[in-house]
């Protein structure tokens, strides 16, 4: 995994597992090709670290709104270092969305955050698991809003950005993608909902003759089955129509990335685990398939 250029990790939210995951990291191969972004009072010597100091002392599995501004700035830091080309990419360590947002800052996710600051209209979430790559059409949102939210505008962004990035990013010639419909039985002809007939069925004839390689609408309960066929990867309409096939095929070894930002950027597939946090029985596996991923990917 050397590489002339390391990758960057932000060790997460200090009261969750992030830091002590970073620390299994001490000591390895992979210490020699990684920036940690985070405490230092919290990590392993050994590591590079840039310091960031939280101004409230950190007792495990009691995280406290007030280091909610030294983490988001230690996020910016490690997007201008990648933006910047000291960095060849930023891998994440868990966040808490909700002890952010006590803090009084609008946050609804690494994603949208880590957009915002790279000025990228429309960032894609993707989850990987070896071969199995789940992306998403929308993402952290209420599900009675997914309807309203999808259009064809929406859809086309999505699929343009996914195509792209497997290609530029993941190395596939002509990415084979399936596209699950909203409803169940992709709408059943209409008697179970109308988005596909209405415009997902359209925005795919459309893409595909623009050379985009698409299947479906497809229902999702046929999607991820051996009978769909070989594919590259499955775009779901929301969030839990994709991610708990993804998580029960890879849970503790998956990747989530984010396409559609010029910079690369994975992070481990697991929450902080605070009910685990400090005693040591983390299980590094997300991270070091995020760094593997990140490191492949600036490769390519």
């Amino acid at each position: 995994m050397t590489r002339s250029k390391p990758l960057v990790i932000t060790a997460g939210e200090p009261a969750g597992v992030g830091p002590e995951l970073c620390n299994t990291l001490a000591g390895t191969s992979y210490a020699d090709n990684v920036v940690v972004i985070g405490d230092q009072r919290r990590l392993d010597r050994r590591l590079r670290v840039v310091d960031t100091p939280f101004p409230v002392d950190v007792e495990p599995g009691h995280p406290d709104p007030a280091n909610a501004g030294t983490l988001l700035s230690g996020l910016r830091a490690a997007v201008d270092g990648c933006l910047s080309g000291e960095y060849a990419g930023m891998v994440t360590a868990p966040l808490a969305k909700n002890v952010i947002a006590d803090s009084g800052v609008t946050f609804t996710g690494h994603t949208e955050f880590l957009a915002e600051l790279c000025d990228a209209e429309h960032p894609v979430m993707m989850l990987t698991a070896g071969d199995l790559r789940v992306a998403l059409a929308s993402t952290h949102m209420p599900l009675r809003d997914v309807a309203d939210y999808l259009t064809p505008d929406i859809l086309t962004r999505v699929l343009r950005i996914l195509d792209a990035d497997l290609r530029a990013r993941f190395g596939i010639q002509v990415p084979k993608i399936i596209v699950c419909g909203l409803n169940p039985h992709a709408g059943e002809g209409g008697h179970l909902g109308t988005e596909e007939n209405d415009f997902i069925t359209p925005t795919l004839e459309d893409l595909r003759s623009e050379g985009l390689n698409l299947r479906g609408p497809m229902p999702a309960d046929t999607a991820f089955t051996p009978a769909a066929g070989h594919k590259d990867v499955v775009l779901a309409m929301y969030h839990d129509q994709g991610l708990p096939v993804l998580k029960y095929a890879g849970f503790g070894h998956a990747v989530n990335v984010t396409l559609g930002l010029p910079i690369i950027r994975t992070s481990v597939d697991h929450g902080t685990a605070f009910d685990i946090a400090g005693t040591g029985t983390a299980d590094p596996g997300s991270l070091l398939a995020a760094i593997e991923l990140a490191a492949s990917m600036a490769h390519n």
